[in-house]
């Protein structure tokens, strides 16, 4: 048994796992000691600038700077830290990257969207008993990476939607305008159009899985939870007339209004209608009914990369 330690930097939330792992790669047996989540907007502005705000990356340090306290305590092993779709974005993401390795111990690695979706699929398949080929979707805060396979991805592809991307881009009023949120899924839809262009294979799969905050939070509040339930979400049956609801709920209402559903954390009040933009038009473009929630996702994939 070996205590392993995961994080993940991305554009909406930094998120650390720590595991006690015995075996490897996809047949290895994870028991999770520790999973923590900040919501730091690391990709606040970096579309329209190109660089990673000070501010953002102060938020995203001193969540790394909490999560290497943790690790230290609980004697993790060997850790490895990633960084997806802002950093890439960023011209100076070595300054975070500087920031990180001293308060975290680990130096993050800068990673491409198909490794994404590779250690995404590796988290999220490994245990499940549906019927395959699997579609793994994760829906970011600054990209959306689809990936098909059955034990290993046979195809994969990145592309530049997220949650926050599609939020500073396109929603400017609160709530978001009819022509706005029209505008938002032309363009999801446009590049959805290269996702079955490069892998037409994703009409042929039996189970979607639906891994990140988006699809955990639209999933929290069909269930109306007002406290995070981990085991409430995972695996959840989620329908896309559930989604359609929930996105219809959630793009109407003002901010303030749309913050006082249960299941929706404060941190994703201003961009959980960007991602179900998202969500929304992925199951309307490859007529998917339902989906399956998953909360093993890339951490998870990064912590069996290790064995």
């Amino acid at each position: 048994m070996t205590r392993l330690g995961a994080v993940d930097i991305g554009t909406n939330s930094t998120r650390l796992l720590v595991a006690d792992v015995s075996g490897s790669g996809r047949t290895a047996t994870l028991d999770p000691m520790e999973r923590r989540m900040q919501i730091t907007r690391l990709g606040q502005g970096v579309d329209a600038t190109r660089a990673l705000h000070p501010d953002a990356i102060a938020r995203t340090v001193a969540a790394l700077r909490d999560f290497g306290e943790v690790a230290e305590k609980l004697g993790v092993e060997r850790m490895r830290a990633t960084a997806t779709s802002a950093a890439r974005d960023a011209s100076n993401r070595e300054e975070l990257f500087d920031a990180a390795a001293d308060v975290l111990g680990v130096r993050p690695e800068l990673i491409p969207g198909e490794e994404e979706a590779r250690l995404s699929f590796l988290g999220a398949t490994a245990d499940l008993t549906e019927p395959s080929p699997f579609l793994v979707v994760d829906i970011g805060g600054g990209s959306t990476e689809f990936v098909v396979g059955v034990e290993e991805p046979t195809a994969a592809i990145s592309i530049d939607v997220g949650c926050v991307r599609v939020t500073e881009q396109f929603l400017h009023s609160d709530p978001p305008t009819a022509e706005e949120l029209s505008g938002a899924v032309s363009v999801v839809r446009d590049h959805l159009a290269d996702v079955e262009r490069e892998i037409p294979s994703v009409r042929e799969a039996k189970t979607m899985v639906g891994l990140a905050g988006t699809v955990t939070t639209v999933a929290a509040v069909e269930q109306g939870l007002a406290e995070y339930d981990r085991d409430a979400i995972h695996h959840f049956r989620l329908t896309r007339a559930a989604v359609e609801d929930v996105f219809r709920t959630l793009a109407l209402e003002s901010g303030e209004q749309r913050r006082h559903n249960p299941g929706l954390e404060p941190g994703r009040v201003d961009v959980i209608v960007g991602g179900t933009v998202v969500l929304v038009s992925i199951l309307r473009a490859f007529d998917i009914d339902e989906l399956l929630v998953s909360e093993a996702d890339i951490l998870d994939g990064i912590v069996r990369s290790l064995t």
